[in-house]
């Protein structure tokens, strides 16, 4: 399993590239916002920083820089901000999604 860091509204998280932004994210504590999981709300978009990801097609508009955490699966380190605070389950600086 090939691990990255992805960076969301400043907390570092280990992460994979195999599963979806939002499940990786839930994994580590962090709560975005969703309603779908399946990029038809748009809900659950967020900006993305750096770094690239492979969004599947979706049917919620996404503007330039945006992708939808739900349908995106990280290809390397990225950087991505809500324009919200998240809820977490811990306080944590460095969460860890296996």
């Amino acid at each position: 399993m090939s691990q990255l860091t992805i960076t969301v509204n400043g907390i570092k998280v280990c992460g994979n590239r195999h599963e979806p932004l939002l499940t990786q994210l839930e994994k580590a504590g962090i709560k975005p916002e969703y309603q779908c999981r399946n990029g038809m709300c748009g809900a659950c978009r967020c900006k993305l920083v750096s770094g690239t990801v492979t969004q599947s097609e979706t049917l919620a508009f996404v503007g330039p820089n945006e992708v939808l955490s739900c349908c995106s699966i990280p290809q390397q380190n990225i950087e991505i901000n809500f324009d919200y605070q998240l809820n977490t389950q811990q306080p944590f600086k460095t969460k860890i999604a296996l």
